[in-house]
């Protein structure tokens, strides 16, 4: 062998020992690794790629109490396909079939598909997005397609879901019903009854494990959850949206004519404290056009003016200082306390008048000089026959933002001379509309006050998980005689008093109305505008609904902005609409009992429903949300113009046409 031969042979063996070494080497580190540090890595890489993600819970839904919805969670899927998932055989096999599947679905040619997936797989795409904000039907449909239904890991399809929160009578009630959103640190927060009973909303979130891939994205590493959500609770409230529709657009057409800036309505049921509708409209920026933007049935507190006249008449008659036939001289509609005038909207007329009388006409003379000479030498009483009543705090609503209330207490530095000749009349006290509509609700309600209810229950499902009774303020705030004369007074103030505009002797209502100055004070007089107000009951015999009416700011141009020209009329509108439009209640005997041609109509109907699956029907004269309801269930896709509790008017595709799935048809209602 020559030397040239062993020098290679040398440098072979060198290689080779090399090799050899470095092999050990790395055996050496794997074994230290995965014994040694194994742990370590796997936890790290665990960390990296595989990560627990929230699944949201559903969240409750929120019913009328006639059983309507007002605030419902609609899931909204997004669906993307991982193209390397399914085996070449698998994918060659239902490609076709999938694509056409697809097109069918979405409207769009099957060559579409086809090329788009096969695209995807060719480019190794994990990611396909297949279809974005869809609802459940259509999601439904599209896991049960080839290959699609073989899951996520055999089929490649991924599955993530939004919940988005849809109110099906639109803005009405908004500000009641309220809104989620999300607190600085991230957790589920709200105003209105979403706020207030998101506890019971909310449910109990769940997580899911998923795998980092490429680009940022994650799959989920199994079908299953890792935790299943809990769904929420759902919220039963006293709201009757055929009540809320009346109260709304008729304050609505009110502020609209009175160019006022904004206002409220509050119905109450008298004998539970439910509140029925409440309806908060603010103009916007652009003046016709009005919203449901702040709450101010229950967080705007303000002087009441003459509405809280009817304290002054509980004081005076349950003190027994004077009865409702003391007369009074009005002295020419102007008196005067500490250099201070208090004057009467209109001075003209009878001076000498009784007590009833000055209550009926809203004098501020009248009833500032019963109450001044009656209460001036212990002023306290006065005051705390108005802190027995409850309206020196706050009714502790279970909804946000509740205003607290104002009443000026003798021996504070809120107190002074003009304050009690000043509160006869409603000015130097804060209130809120509901914490005066609670007052006139306890003399409708025969004396007994109970707090104002915006929910009645809390359910799973069918199931009732807690029941909200009714709850008393004051079981009795004055005696039945005080009752019975302030139901009396209240009566004729409708008859015959300030609000007799909106008599009608086939209905009886009983009330108050109020015309408070606001910004009296300020540059002058010149900033001065008006708010107008009514509260009252109705029947009066035996009352059933309580309200009150008050709007902000109405133009003072025609001279019309008193309580009796802007704020009763709503009040009137609104409570001949519950009575007369109502529902008949009348029994119906023989309910039973079958007629022939009525059987034969049924029958006529089935056969036609089941043997023209794929026609459009005549919904024209149907409810709305039943016209909706039926229609959807049928593959339509329906776009709502106008309020949905009213009935249908037009249809945009003629009934008898030929039925296509995810067709759009637009329903007016009237």
């Amino acid at each position: 062998m020559t030397k040239e031969d062993n020098s290679i042979s040398y440098r072979i063996y060198f290689v080779a020992f090399a090799i050899f070494l470095l092999a050990v080497l790395i055996a050496y580190k794997l074994t230290n690794i995965q014994w040694g540090h194994g742990e370590y890595y796997r936890k790290l890489a665990k960390k990296h790629d595989v990560k627990s993600f929230i699944v949201p819970a559903n969240r409750g839904n929120i019913y009328s109490s006639d059983g309507s919805l007002l605030a419902v969670s609609v899931p909204i899927y997004i669906v993307r396909f991982d193209a390397l998932a399914p085996t070449q055989k698998v994918f060659d096999k239902n490609i076709n079939a999938l694509s056409d599947s697809l097109g069918i679905l979405f409207g769009k040619p099957s060559i579409f598909f086809e090329t788009k997936l096969k695209l995807a797989r060719k480019n190794n795409n994990r990611f396909l997005l297949l279809a974005k904000d869809i609802g459940y039907v259509q999601y439904a449909r599209l896991k049960s397609f080839p290959i699609l239904k073989l899951g996520n890991f055999e089929g490649g399809r991924m599955d993530s879901i939004r919940e988005v929160r849809k109110h099906p009578i639109g803005e009405i009630a908004q500000r009641t019903v309220g809104y989620i959103g999300l607190d600085k640190n991230g957790n589920k927060n709200g105003v209105g009854l979403e706020g207030a009973f998101g506890k019971y909303l909310n449910g109990k979130d769940g997580r899911v494990l998923k795998q980092k891939m490429t680009q940022g994205e994650y799959k989920t590493i199994r079908d299953d959850n890792e935790v299943e959500p809990t769904d929420g609770y759902d919220i039963v409230s006293t709201l009757d949206v055929y009540i809320q529709d009346i109260a709304h657009h008729a304050l609505l057409q009110s502020l609209q004519k009175n160019k006022a800036e904004h206002g409220c309505v509050i119905v109450m049921e008298t004998k539970t404290g439910h509140i029925k509708a409440i309806a908060n409209l603010g103009r916007t920026e652009q003046d016709t056009i009005y919203k449901e933007r702040l709450n101010y049935a229950i967080r705007e507190k303000g002087e009441p003016g003459s509405t809280f006249k009817l304290v002054d008449m509980i004081a005076l008659l349950d003190d027994n200082k004077v009865d409702t036939s003391k007369v009074y001289d009005r002295k020419g509609g102007l008196i005067t306390y500490f250099g201070r005038d208090v004057i009467d909207s209109h001075r003209e007329g009878e001076q000498r008048i009784s007590l009833a009388k000055g209550f009926e006409i809203s004098s501020n003379t009248v009833l500032v000089q019963a109450v001044y000479e009656n209460y001036k030498n212990n002023p306290k009483q006065f005051v705390d026959r108005i802190n027995s009543m409850g309206l020196n705090k706050p009714l502790g609503l279970c909804l946000k933002g509740e205003g607290i209330p104002m009443i000026p207490q003798p021996g504070t530095s809120k107190w002074n001379r003009l304050s009690l000749p000043w509160m006869a009349f409603g000015y130097g006290v804060d209130v809120t509309p509901m914490q005066t509509l609670t007052l006139y609700n306890a003399i409708a309600n025969n004396g007994e006050m109970v707090k104002p209810q915006f929910v009645s229950e809390i359910k799973e499902k069918n199931k009732t998980i807690k029941k909200f009774e009714k709850e008393v303020i004051n079981p009795k705030i004055c005696s039945e005689g005080t009752i019975k004369k302030l139901k009396a007074v209240m009566e004729n103030v409708v008859k015959r008093g300030t609000a007799k505009r909106i008599y009608s002797k086939d209905f009886s209502m009983a009330g108050k109305t109020g015309t408070a100055q606001g910004n009296y004070g300020v540059n002058g007089g010149a900033d001065k505008y008006y708010i107008s107000s009514f509260v009252g009951f109705f029947p009066v015999k035996e009352p059933k609904y309580t309200c009150i009416v008050v709007v902000h700011k109405p133009s003072t141009a025609t001279g019309l902005y008193y309580g009796s020209d802007v704020a009763a009329p709503v009040f009137k509108r609104i409570a001949q609409k519950i009575f007369t439009d109502s529902p008949s209640t009348n029994e119906v005997k023989n309910l039973n009992k079958k007629v022939r041609e009525q059987e034969n109509k049924f029958n006529a109907y089935s056969t036609k429903t089941l043997n023209e699956k794929n026609i459009v029907p005549n919904v024209i004269g149907m409810p709305a949300m039943d016209a909706v309801a039926l229609l959807e269930n049928m593959g339509l896709k329906v776009k709502l113009k106008g309020n949905i509790v009213g009935k249908i008017k037009s249809q945009s595709i003629s009934s008898g046409k030929h039925l296509v799935k995810n067709s759009e048809i637009e329903l007016v209602v009237i």
